[in-house]
């Protein structure tokens, strides 16, 4: 039986390398994106390399949306093994000036994305991936959002100062908390990952100085996608090895 494994944001960057990292393991990997036309280019690449792809317009931040793709998951399916909540904006990085310290319009965006649509698509799926027989749940967050890491001076992270984007993972780290609680009786795990400073278009910059390749990054998503039934939940991790809260 394979592994049904929804991936948000699966069109591009880390969604994409992660979508292609799960199909090679074996699952049938399902692109979910905003813009339809681009979930299917991206799932019809993954195709053309041989492996089991399919794609899925979903909008994180639409209800109705989510929805929609709730039951699309359900008829095509019955169940959902692994649920990536990969999709993630940072338009603080290219906002101007006009604020002091936040930009509201801004912190909107990023947290209608960042949480909002992680707790909308995690509650929606949640009924498909208790039909599994050991459902999985990544959400992508960052050492940024890591409230100890903000205040450690030695961090490489430490002079950056991004609120929106950094809060938003912060809540995105106690969501997984909550859930993993919520779910301790199943056999359904969550785990946040912090993939690293990936070569993606997230902020400008990212292809030409960050370190990790999109590919390298997905490793760790995969691991955290593939836990083993003995292994904790509601834990932060990167390919380091766990991340404090």
């Amino acid at each position: 039986m394979s592994t049904i494994a929804l991936i948000t944001g699966g069109n591009r960057g880390l969604g994409f390398a992660t979508a292609a990292a799960l199909g090679r393991a074996g699952a049938t990997v399902i692109v979910a994106g905003r813009d339809a036309d681009a979930a299917q280019a991206s799932a019809d690449a993954l195709v053309a390399q041989g492996l089991a792809a399919e794609a899925l317009a979903m909008d994180v931040t639409s209800p109705a949306s989510i929805a929609a793709a709730v039951d699309a998951v359900r008829r095509r399916h019955g169940r959902l093994d692994v649920l990536v909540n990969n999709a993630g904006v940072l338009p603080e990085a290219t906002s101007s000036g006009g604020h002091q310290f936040v930009d509201l319009a801004a912190f909107e965006h990023t947290f209608a994305t960042n949480v909002f649509g992680v707790a909308a698509v995690t509650e929606g799926f949640l009924s498909l991936l208790k039909q599994s027989p050991a459902g999985r749940i990544v959400n992508i967050s960052s050492t940024m959002g890591s409230l100890s890491d903000q205040q450690n001076p030695d961090s490489p992270y430490y002079a950056s100062v991004v609120p929106a984007y950094q809060a938003s993972k912060a809540a995105v780290n106690s969501l997984t908390i909550g859930l993993g609680k919520m779910l301790a009786e199943t056999k359904i795990k969550v785990t946040s990952v912090c993939p690293g400073w990936v070569q993606t278009d997230l902020a400008p910059g990212n292809r030409e100085h960050a370190p990790t390749s999109a590919d390298d990054a997905a490793q760790i998503v995969v691991a955290a996608a593939t836990l083993a039934d003995d292994a904790p939940s509601g834990t932060f991790i990167s390919a380091a090895g766990p991340v404090p809260w």
